[in-house]
């Protein structure tokens, strides 16, 4: 009878990809929200208060607050939920404030307004990357 093999056996490691930041999460669900003009702004080492900007407009106030929302149903979904909420009511620039990032929803005219990207021209803008 031959020897058992005493060697012992490779365990294959799996490699799960790393998991979607949640900026990126919130995002994708302005996306599909049908936002305009949507920019993600990585602030870090320019501000102390947060690490990116996650920037976009509606149409109209029912768009703007549909896409807090579902920003806020998929990040729950991860068990995120945010710090806080400003302007939902009245729907003309929706902050929401998730800590290492905030997500800022404009009328078109509050954007150009407020011109957060002019602001903040310092900071380098994050291309989106292509969905998975």
């Amino acid at each position: 009878m031959p020897a058992p093999n005493r060697r012992k056996r490779k365990t294959e490691k799996t490699t799960q990809p790393p998991p979607t930041p949640p900026w990126i999460i919130a995002a994708r669900a302005a996306e599909d929200k049908k936002a305009l003009d949507l920019r993600i702004l990585d602030l870090q080492g320019l501000a102390s208060f947060t690490d990116y900007f996650v920037i976009c407009s509606g149409s109209n106030p029912r768009q703007i607050q549909a896409i807090a929302d579902e920003i806020e149903r998929r990040l729950a979904e991860q068990g995120r939920k945010p710090l806080g909420i400003e302007g939902y009511e009245h729907a003309e620039w929706v902050l929401v404030d998730y800590g290492e990032f905030l997500v800022h929803i404009f009328s078109e005219a509050a954007r150009a307004y407020y011109d957060l990207e002019r602001l903040w021209r310092k900071a380098k803008e994050v291309t989106l990357p292509p969905a998975e």
